[in-house]
């Protein structure tokens, strides 16, 4: 039987969800025996050196970039390295469903900007889905409630970071290699975090920390890889709420490695973000609002 483009397309998004969410597990799996600027550097070495020879095979280097283009990359790559910051922080002191319930939260807060800074038009229906997601973001974080975690306020501004590096991806013109940038972003994370790491501690790893490292490396090289994909197969107002199934892998992976399962409320909350966001991308495709692809990867 031949799948249609909207089912392969369907079938990239979950592996790109899955693939993110497995690196994540292995990132969670170091914290408290390897310092996190030590584990983002060896993975960003590994990662860099895939991505390089991907984006050669593809020619990627041999095409030239905008002055334009140049900031919004150079903005790109900072809300990269922002945000990789702030999501593995509290990735490292949180459950795994609870932080991936929060980034979630990503489409409301870019289409809410989009709308300030690109004015672009939302209406009412698309606002009242936007402030009811932003209440599950909150009964997801629970400030003042007995178990707030400090770290939560991290996860909201990885939310923040990121949703800089999509705006300044929409920015971008076709022209522009989804490869260079992805490999402009890569090589500046490894670079940030080994110049971090070099007024840290480092610890010797064992084989077992170098499996982790190398196998977190892999999965965040086929999530690039199948986000490009994605982009390229089927409809995006079919494939984007397949984006979803991040939270189902984090309850089963943060159970089975961790052993954790979210509160009550925060299934809540996250039940909350999710039908905001896919209403609104409901609202978007009944409208008929056709927006050109991103002609470079967004890595979640």
């Amino acid at each position: 039987m031949k799948l249609s483009e909207n089912t392969i397309g369907a079938l990239l998004m979950m592996a790109s969800m899955a693939a993110y969410t497995l690196n994540d597990t292995l990132m969670k799996s170091l914290s408290g025996h390897v310092p996190l600027f030590q584990v983002i550097f060896l993975r960003g070495c590994l990662t860099s050196a895939a991505v390089a020879v991907i984006a050669w095979r593809m020619g990627a280097f041999s095409k030239r970039v905008s002055r334009r283009d140049t900031g919004a990359i150079f903005l790109r790559v900072v809300g990269e390295v922002a945000g990789t910051y702030f999501f593995l922080t509290a990735l490292y002191h949180m459950p795994l469903a609870n932080v991936t319930s929060l980034l979630q939260a990503l489409p409301l807060a870019i289409t809410l900007t989009a709308a300030v800074v690109f004015r672009e038009k939302i209406g009412l229906p698309r606002l009242g889905a936007i402030l009811v997601g932003f209440v599950g973001v909150m009964l997801i974080v629970r400030p003042g409630a007995e178990g707030f975690n400090v770290y939560a306020l991290y996860g909201l501004a990885a939310v923040g970071c990121l949703t800089l590096r999509d705006l300044a991806t929409r920015s971008l013109s076709r022209e522009t290699s989804s490869m260079l940038v992805t490999f402009a972003t890569s090589i500046t994370v490894m670079s940030a975090f080994g110049l971090g790491a070099l007024g840290g501690e480092w610890v010797p790893l064992d084989r077992a920390d170098w499996l982790t490292i190398v196998g977190a490396a892999t999965l965040i090289v086929a999530g690039y890889l199948t986000s490009i994909m994605v982009v390229r197969v089927g409809d995006i107002s079919f494939t984007a709420p397949f984006r979803y199934t991040a939270i189902l892998w984090a309850l089963v992976l943060g159970w089975l490695a961790f052993g954790d399962w979210p509160a009550p409320i925060v299934l809540v909350g996250a039940g909350i973000v999710v039908g905001s966001g896919l209403f609104t991308l409901y609202r978007e495709a009944r409208l008929g609002r056709k927006r050109r692809p991103a002609p470079v990867l967004r890595a979640r």
